[in-house]
């Protein structure tokens, strides 16, 4: 079985979101949506698109969204097959936590890495 095809997203708390979205925009180029964030389209060897984006995004500092974990970042792994993968990480004793999602962007699970970490899995729905 095939684990992590790649990352999903990457998302972290600020003190101040607005100000450091502005500051990834100015001098990274970043281009920050209304949202919060942006979607990086992949590309090939040659820069032309291909299926799949890679999701970044800032948020406000206090949500609960990365819980059980004290972390300031999220990252969110690409997965095949999330059901197996969330069993072999149980049975290997991995701290799994219980509650999935799914949902019109497709199925999600969670582990906590041995640093405590959130680590987001997803599933994208067929055909992404």
């Amino acid at each position: 079985m095939r684990r992590v095809t790649g990352i999903g997203g990457i998302f972290f708390h600020a003190k101040d979101p607005a100000a450091l979205q502005a500051w990834y925009k100015r001098h990274l180029g970043i281009d920050v949506q209304g949202w919060g964030g942006t979607a990086f389209t992949w590309t090939d060897g040659s820069g032309n698109p291909m299926k799949g984006t890679t999701v970044w995004s800032i948020g406000a500092a206090g949500g609960d969204c990365f819980a059980p974990s004290k972390s300031s970042f999220m990252i969110n792994y690409r997965v095949e097959d999330l059901a197996s993968l969330l069993q072999a990480l149980r049975e290997e004793g991995c701290n799994v936590l219980e509650k999935t999602d799914d949902s019109e962007y497709g199925k999600f699970g969670w582990v906590v890495d041995p640093e405590g970490n959130k680590v987001e899995l997803w599933q994208p729905p067929e055909g992404q």
